[in-house]
Parts: C-alpha cells; structure tokens; sequence
C-alpha cells in the first residue's frame, strides 16, 4: 500500500463520498439491485449519484484504483466498482500502529 496515494486520494470530498457509498450498495444504489451487486456498482450509476461528468468520475475511480481502495469488474461495455475492504483493514492497521 502506498500511503502517499492512498491519502492523496482520501483527501477530495467527492472521493470519500463515493466509498462512503460503496460500503452499502444495496441501501445508496437501489436501482443497482435489479442487475446485484457481486461485480459492484456501475460507474452510471455512481455518475448519476455524484452528479458530475462521467469522465470526472471515470477519474476519481481510476484514482480510487491506483490508490487499492476500489476494485473494478469488467463485464461486457459496462465496468463495476466495489470497495476493496483488505485495503481499509490495512489502512486501519496503518493509522493505528505507525501514525
């Protein structure tokens, strides 16, 4: 885990929000259920929520990515995303024995 990415993508509201999201995807996406959610949720759908430009949010994921906080599911032309959960026990690990 590289600690400088993973705060640097902590550190934009818009970010924390959609991983504040994607920890209950049945309860912030409910119109996800008629696909489920084993692959995630639909970047549509996380567009639709945030309210900004697809490609706005295409990087904010790619920056969730890069970061391990997200992982992505290709199925066909749509890509889904679900919060990487080994990622926030490491994190919590981190910022209690070394910060």
């Amino acid at each position: 885990m590289d600690q400088v990415e993973v705060f640097k993508a902590l550190s934009n509201k818009t970010r924390l929000q959609i991983l504040n999201w994607l920890k209950q995807p049945e309860l912030n996406f409910p119109e996800q259920a008629v696909y489920g959610y084993g692959n995630g949720v639909c970047v549509g759908q996380i567009q639709m929520k945030v309210g900004l430009t697809q490609s706005t949010v295409s990087e904010y994921l790619a920056t969730l990515q890069r970061a391990g906080l997200v992982k992505s599911t290709r199925v066909g032309q749509w890509t889904y995303y679900q919060r990487n959960e080994d990622a926030f026990a490491a994190l919590s690990e981190l910022v209690q024995t070394e910060i």
